[in-house]
């Protein structure tokens, strides 16, 4: 008699079957989860996170990014200030937030200066635990001095420092901010840094226009979102604009250049970012809104009210903008000497 037997599996093994099936059925349903949840984004309130205080050309970008994005998805979107460190504890909370777009982040181009500078003590990278979404804005920085100091152009002032150099000192909002590098290119190419001229940092801004208009400090480099209303009220003296060419918003100001700085042009941009991984739905969605917002008739106005113009970059081309703009304010740092005290 021929009895032919039918091997069954043990219960290891048939359990170990049953957990890949449920694992391989789970795979396309995770999908099909997420795949909504991309489509309807957004669904309750995104936060923008600004790494300084209120006042300030960044915080001042965001707010009015945050207003247009409010209408454009018809969903709440907060402004989240969290100054500190220059910028650094604001960029370190998006750096661990989920990244589900609902925490973004918008600062100025100190986010990719701050690792030349902060190497050995920063805790995120600002590339690798980032989504670049979208490039928003740039714009021109003022050179301006407190009424009280008697130049009224680049070189009476640094003629002035010369003479006195423990009369002066400049201030920039935040170390290794655009100001802050426009201020150690001038005092290295004038010679004004070999007299030890101090250069006196701020959280921010607001506190950094408050005393060079009370004259505790004498000169500073600052966007004109911020400082273009003292120029313009008389309690700064604008001696100059750093862009390529003077402002229409202050058509009697030289430039850097016109000042007799050859090749000097320095500009402070503005973007849009997230935390690293985010769903490429989400951030195609976010960068289809920034370019809708930033190239609306009514934000270039917005924005050339302020001194800036819109200057929209999608994702991947802002990213590409990134790494060619590091690689200049590497250069700057190293040929300026600016190192961390």
């Amino acid at each position: 008699m021929n009895l032919s037997f039918r091997r069954f599996p043990s219960r290891r093994r048939l359990v170990a079957g049953l957990a890949a099936g449920a694992a391989a059925l789970a795979l396309p349903l995770a999908a099909q989860a997420q795949a909504p949840a991309a489509a309807d984004y957004p669904t309750r309130t995104i936060t923008i996170v600004v790494p300084y205080a209120p006042g300030g050309a960044v915080d001042g970008v965001a707010r009015t990014f945050a207003e247009m994005l409010r209408e454009e998805f018809r969903q709440s979107v907060v402004v989240d200030n969290r100054p500190g460190a220059s910028g650094l504890i604001g960029a370190g909370t998006v750096a661990r937030a989920a990244p589900d777009g609902y925490t973004l982040y918008v600062n100025a181009s100190i986010h990719n200066i701050n690792p030349l500078l902060y190497a050995k003590t920063i805790k995120y990278d600002a590339v690798n635990d980032f989504t670049a979404v979208s490039m928003l804005a740039q714009g021109a920085l003022i050179f301006s001095v407190n009424p009280q100091v008697p130049a009224k152009t680049v070189q009476e002032l640094v003629a002035a420092v010369k003479q006195q150099p423990q009369a002066y000192s400049f201030t920039t909002s935040g170390f290794g901010s655009a100001g802050h590098l426009g201020i150690a290119q001038v005092m290295y190419e004038t010679g004004l840094g070999q007299l030890n001229v101090p250069i006196v940092l701020y959280k921010g801004a607001g506190p950094a226009l408050a005393d060079l208009m009370a004259g505790q400090v004498q000169a500073m480099m600052d966007p004109m979102l911020s400082s273009l209303p003292y120029v313009k009220a008389g309690k700064l003296r604008a001696l100059a604009v750093t862009g390529r060419e003077r402002s229409p918003l202050l058509p009697d100001v030289p430039t850097m250049r016109e000042a007799g700085m050859k090749d000097f042009e320095l500009y402070s941009w503005y973007g849009l970012w997230g935390p690293a991984k985010m769903p490429a739905a989400v951030t195609r969605k976010l960068d289809a809104a920034s370019a809708k917002i930033m190239n609306s008739p009514e934000m270039k106005a917005k924005l050339a009210s302020l001194g800036f113009e819109s200057s929209y970059r999608t994702s991947a081309d802002f990213t590409r903008f990134i790494g060619v703009e590091t690689k200049r304010y590497q250069a700057i740092i190293d040929t300026a000497h600016i190192t961390v005290e």
